[in-house]
């Protein structure tokens, strides 16, 4: 990347302790990344990754909703703090609330989340659980775009494992974390960088529209995985 490139904004929203959301702030760190994290937004006061983000240098908010509001006003109270940062994406990460209808739509095509398994299988929770209760063969992660349906937008990238005889839903855990770590930052960096875009309901990459999503082998970090 031209390194006179301005880098552009994004906004990470957590509900946890936010490991992905290190990830893409250390990511965002590097000498030719493209974009850069302006702040990190929670609906939990308490979230361990606010302390985490503010010790990394990036502003926070506490956004929680008070006892009784309904989903529709708390998405319009974040869809303003998010438009009051101007962001080029909206990246979820590990952000437990599910987005109405009207903010998907308003921030279609620039909301990113990223799911524990290897999508269509498995949305929702417990899902390394569910991996090994149902045998499979192989268990991952998946990096998609946001729609109204719950894990259901057009797929990005994905990365796999063959699970082992002795994996539990812990290990499961801990491999799956470790290819989030390398692949979020990759579909972020693709999206800064013009290069992958929401259209027509499908996920474009390098101006072909994805038939499935691109397959993480580790051997790149930079362009096509």
């Amino acid at each position: 990347m031209n390194s006179e490139q301005p880098r552009r904004p994004i906004v990470i929203l957590i509900s946890g302790r936010g490991s992905n959301m290190r990830a893409l702030i250390e990511h965002s760190r590097e000498v030719d990344a493209p974009y850069s994290v302006s702040k990190v937004i929670s609906d939990q006061p308490e979230a361990a990754g606010l302390t985490a983000a503010r010790d990394l240098g990036i502003p926070t908010q506490a956004l929680a909703g008070p006892k009784g509001i309904d989903r529709a006003a708390y998405d319009r109270a974040l869809a303003a703090a998010i438009d009051a940062e101007s962001p080029a994406l909206i990246v979820l990460a590990g952000f437990m609330r599910i987005l109405s209808a009207p903010f998907v739509t308003k921030f279609a095509g620039k909301i990113l989340n990223i799911h524990p398994s290897l999508l269509p299988q498995f949305p929702g929770l417990h899902t390394h659980r569910r991996a090994l209760e149902a045998r499979m063969p192989q268990h991952g992660v998946t990096v998609h775009f946001v729609t109204e349906q719950l894990d259901g937008g057009p797929a990005v990238i994905q990365a796999r494992f063959n699970i082992a005889a002795d994996d539990d839903e812990s290990s499961l855990a801990a491999r799956v974390q470790a290819l989030e770590h390398r692949i979020y930052p990759l579909a972020v960096s693709w999206f800064c960088q013009g290069r992958l875009r929401c259209d027509a309901g499908r996920a474009w990459l390098d101006g072909q529209m994805l038939h499935e999503p691109v397959q993480f082998t580790g051997a790149a970090t930079r362009g096509r995985a």
